[in-house]
């Protein structure tokens, strides 16, 4: 490697969103170039919670804004009580099946801890949650970014995708 690269293994997030890049469930990456001009959700999920119910949720709301660019990524973790513990096909089965998903969902992945993915690493050090804590506190926190890459909201797991449908039509 020459120096000139940049490390994949820094522990410092990269600069900005759209320098970033998620694994896709068949090894793919994702890279968020592609999402230049869009406002993105992001949502760590998780397929035996009290909140997946809101996989149905995020899809409507995905369905009604899709056509004016709104994408949404779906992150499935296993960090929070083991409430993820398929493989990456069986999640995608699972939100198919149950809630009609299709709006694209990222290997599943960690958002805290040492292996944090690059994405919540940058993530979380642009937008804190509450009382000024970073950390993901658990399944279907929500991070909204405006179509120029800028983190413009957080809700925690508790928050319903309904409830910031107006926060969204914002960024549209």
């Amino acid at each position: 490697m020459s120096t000139s690269e940049p490390s994949s293994s820094a522990a410092a997030p990269k600069s900005g969103f759209y320098s970033l890049s998620a694994q896709l469930p068949n090894g793919k990456e994702y890279n968020f170039e592609e999402l230049k001009g869009k406002p993105v959700l992001i949502v760590n999920t998780a397929s035996k919670c009290g909140f997946t119910p809101q996989y149905t949720g995020l899809e409507t709301l995905y369905q009604t804004y899709k056509d004016q660019g709104l994408v949404i990524l779906g992150f499935p973790c296993n960090q929070f009580g083991g409430q993820e513990p398929a493989d990456d096909k069986g999640i995608a089965e699972f939100c198919t099946l149950n809630h009609g998903v299709t709006f694209p969902l990222m290997a599943k992945t960690e958002v805290n801890g040492d292996s944090t993915n690059e994405v919540y690493k940058w993530l979380k050090s642009q937008k804190s949650g509450i009382l000024g804590l970073t950390r993901i506190k658990w399944n279907f926190e929500k991070f909204l970014v405006d179509k120029d890459g800028n983190v413009v909201g957080r809700w925690a797991s508790t928050t319903t995708p309904a409830s910031i449908e107006s926060e969204i039509k914002k960024v549209l």
